[in-house]
């Protein structure tokens, strides 16, 4: 019964990261006009199932961090209450943070499961040296590395522009508009409905996009098969970093086979993406900063070079931090960055540990009453 539990609460936390996550790696498509929300998702599903089953090979140093190896006795690793209270406190996060679309970090809702459920277990032997430098440290440096990479690549990507005599055209997306129906009375008691019409235009909902020509082919078509590209490494970034954090929860008990467990995860994570990622992309895509295809394209080239490269390293880096702080340094660049939606994704970034930790704190307690 305890693992059937233990693998409940791994589907539960690989929905939730799905929910949350799947969407970000195309936010730029999205936010930038590139495509609709449908055709975003699908190239995300599909991206980020790549990368999960690419973690096989690729991130087995990511999957023994999580499993809580160095941060606690080994004894209590293979404890499945302990999986059980790190899969369950950082899930249930996550998945509230999703239903209020909130972009947080699953990285750090297990840093924080790991930490709540490590200390009720074995108090001052968490080993809290590991925890700063191995998980807090490159949580806090990512997403300010990843602002000012793509604040100064866009910049230069900006002047290489110019220089190839490629310019940058505003257009305006005008629609109909219907006035609401009046209705006037005629003398013989009669009654008639009349209804307004009239074309409005809108800046909000402007487009962005280039005019000119790169060795021949439209530079427009060039910068948007290199958007759809890079956002496609961002989610194979993402699958690549996440899926073995998830996957660790489920190895400590020896029980399933890594390469089952790392393809069980990914269609979890997939369905989760598929079915409740909306809030979250809207907040990723529209809330943070305007954008225009080019400015998504430098954003997702910094996101995907510094979590792959973090993956490959062992790093348990956020996907969402760095893909933030990356749109977050073109709007900064572009000045046109909401902070007041900064502040609150970074209010909601300071809570996410502490209350992972006390959810999974109490339920190891809970469990471990019960057992």
């Amino acid at each position: 019964m305890i693992l059937i539990l233990l693998f409940l609460s791994a589907c539960f936390l690989a929905y939730s990261n799905g929910a949350n996550d799947n969407f970000k790696g195309v936010a730029t498509l999205f936010g930038s006009g590139t495509t609709n929300y449908k055709k975003a998702i699908n190239w995300a599903t599909v991206t980020t199932f790549t990368g999960s089953v690419t973690a096989i090979f690729l991130a087995s140093e990511l999957v023994k961090n999580f499993s809580g190896k160095g941060l606690v006795p080994d004894a209590l690793i293979g404890a499945p209450i302990f999986a059980i209270s790190i899969a369950f406190g950082a899930a249930l996060t996550v998945f509230m943070a999703t239903k209020i679309g909130m972009p947080i970090s699953t990285t750090h809702s297990l840093v924080g499961a790991l930490f709540g459920a490590g200390v009720m277990a074995v108090g001052s032997q968490f080993n809290f040296e590991k925890l700063g430098n191995t998980f807090l440290m490159p949580l806090i440096v990512s997403p300010l590395m990843a602002a000012l990479l793509s604040f100064m690549i866009y910049l230069l990507f900006r002047s290489a522009r110019k220089k190839l005599g490629v310019t940058k055209k505003t257009s305006l997306n005008i629609y109909e508009k219907q006035i609401p129906s009046t209705a006037s009375y005629h003398m013989d008691n009669m009654a008639t409905l009349k209804t307004k019409r009239t074309l409005e235009a809108s800046i909000q909902n402007k487009t962005e996009t280039y005019e000119g020509h790169i060795l021949g082919l439209s530079s427009q078509k060039i910068l948007d098969s290199l958007h759809y590209l890079s956002a496609g490494i961002v989610s194979f970034a993402r699958g690549l970093n996440d899926t073995p954090k998830i996957v660790g929860l489920l190895l400590i008990v020896n029980v399933i086979d890594i390469t089952w467990s790392m393809t069980i995860i990914a269609m979890i994570m997939a369905i989760g993406g598929l079915m409740n990622a909306k809030k979250v992309g809207l907040t990723m895509s529209k809330k943070i900063t305007p954008m225009n295809s080019g400015q998504g394209f430098t954003a997702n080239i910094i996101t995907g070079l510094l979590v792959t490269t973090a993956s490959i390293h062992g790093l348990p880096v956020s996907t969402t931090h760095v893909s933030v702080g990356s749109i977050f340094g073109i709007g900064t660049a572009t000045r046109k960055a909401d902070y007041k939606m900064i502040g609150k994704i970074v209010l909601s970034w300071v809570l996410t540990l502490p209350l992972a930790a006390i959810v999974s704190a109490a339920l190891y307690k809970l469990l471990e009453v019960l057992t």
